[in-house]
């Protein structure tokens, strides 16, 4: 294994499982294997790319750390000569929040400063510039992300942001540097590691500038980021002649399908309200689940009646009443019970025999994976930028989890038939 990877959250780990498959056009990516959990037993040798999945990123700070150096263990026992720490392209955290612990914890074992943090994926329009994150054409703070039910990201700043959970400074390698090409960036971080700043906030607007960054980093122990921090990280071993720049086919799984849908995106309900054009589907009603008068047996039997027609279950609503409910349950109370929902509901499907199935937002996609009990899956083609397939090795299941912004409005359709097909039609 040549790289290794760390994300926090399970959605997050497939994007960039994705981008790392995928790799620069025309030159291809590296043979990637998805972790959904750090692995008890050694990786297979054929694999070039390691993405353990967590779920770090609404954990206890001394929790993610620890469990953030655990995988760091297990993946530098495989060889690995690079590490990425990946987080959302929102920046999903709070003051008190996991990516500046983690990221110095990871950096200290290793050994490095002056580390590149940039959660830019330009392709689903995230992008930095002069340290400020911008959803599209709008400030992080200005967008839907202000109003998200566990991480509400309230400043678009994110060096000011990030220096608030960090016991180092945080430096900036600005667009003016990034497009001077990898060696100015290089220098600039070799300053900032002189400065004693652990995490440099790298500016990026296309993806051109996160494959400058890439190369600046090829000999780095450590980047972190969003996913396309590795845009150009596989092109690196495979110029070297480390790795073949191959892709493990996908040709489909048949069978039983299901949806299960816990983000409150405007992304994703929105895709939720095309669904339901064509689709069953069932809104959950939270003050009956929270009474303990609803749950997975009524779920499950909802999916069961409307086998073969693409049934969805949904949680989502608008933040003004997301925040009602908040208030009325608890939070985190709230989170918890759903969370549990999800994972009851995945694990009695998967034993009725489903076999395709996409879960939407991260703690919940986080929460369904764990429950499955699936240790390592392969990636296969790109439904929508940043969502993957991820199939088992034997066929048995074959899964989209997909973070709560990414995918377009018909995602939901398209991802049960590519499931299918292995191909979209």
């Amino acid at each position: 294994m040549l790289l290794g990877v760390i994300a926090d959250d399970f959605t997050g780990a497939s994007d960039i499982a994705n981008t790392l498959a995928k790799g620069l056009p025309g030159e291809g990516g590296l043979a990637v294997t998805q972790y959904l959990g750090i692995p008890k037993s050694p990786a297979a040798a054929s694999v070039e790319a390691g993405v353990i999945s967590l779920k770090t990123r609404s954990a206890p700070v001394e929790e993610a750390v620890a469990q953030s150096l655990a995988a760091l263990e297990w993946l530098r026992a495989q060889g690995c000569e690079q590490f990425v720490f990946k987080y959302c392209s929102t920046f999903d955290s709070t003051p008190e929040g996991n990516i500046g612990p983690v990221g110095e914890a990871l950096a200290q074992a290793l050994g490095a400063k002056g580390v590149i943090a940039c959660p830019a994926f330009p392709t689903v329009g995230r992008t930095v510039h002069q340290g400020y994150l911008f959803v599209h054409d709008q400030l992080l703070s200005e967008s839907s992300m202000r109003h998200h039910p566990l991480t509400p990201m309230t400043d678009a700043n994110i060096r000011r942001w990030l220096g608030l959970q960090t016991k180092t400074p945080v430096g900036l390698v600005a667009t003016s540097t990034v497009r001077s090409g990898a060696a100015s960036v290089r220098k600039a971080l070799d300053e900032a590691a002189a400065d004693a700043q652990t995490l440099v906030i790298c500016d990026a607007s296309v993806d051109e500038d996160l494959v400058t960054l890439g190369t600046a980093a090829a000999a780095a122990p450590l980047l972190t980021g969003g996913s396309g921090i590795a845009i150009g990280l596989p092109s690196n071993f495979i110029r070297s002649g480390r790795a073949k720049g191959s892709l493990t086919p996908f040709t489909g799984v048949e069978g039983p399908a299901a949806i299960l849908a816990g983000s409150c995106s405007s992304a994703t309900r929105r895709q939720i309200s095309t669904h339901a054009q064509n689709h069953p589907v069932l809104a959950l009603d939270i003050d009956a689940i929270m009474a303990g008068s609803f749950g997975a047996q009524e779920i499950v039997e909802f999916v069961e009646r409307h086998a073969g027609q693409a049934p969805l279950v949904y949680s989502s609503d608008d933040p003004a009443e997301v925040e009602l409910l908040q208030t009325r349950y608890g939070r985190e109370k709230l989170a918890h019970r759903l969370d549990g929902l999800f994972a009851d509901v995945a694990r009695a499907l998967l034993a009725k025999g489903i076999r395709r199935l996409v879960v939407a937002g991260g703690e919940t996609s986080g929460a369904v994976a764990q429950a499955l009990d699936l240790e390592a899956l392969t990636i296969g083609p790109e439904i929508d930028p940043g969502v993957p397939i991820l199939a088992e090795a034997d066929g048995r299941i074959a899964l989209a989890l997909k973070s709560g912004n990414f995918g377009a409005p018909d995602f939901f359709e398209k991802a049960l038939k590519m499931l299918q097909n292995g191909a979209e039609h």
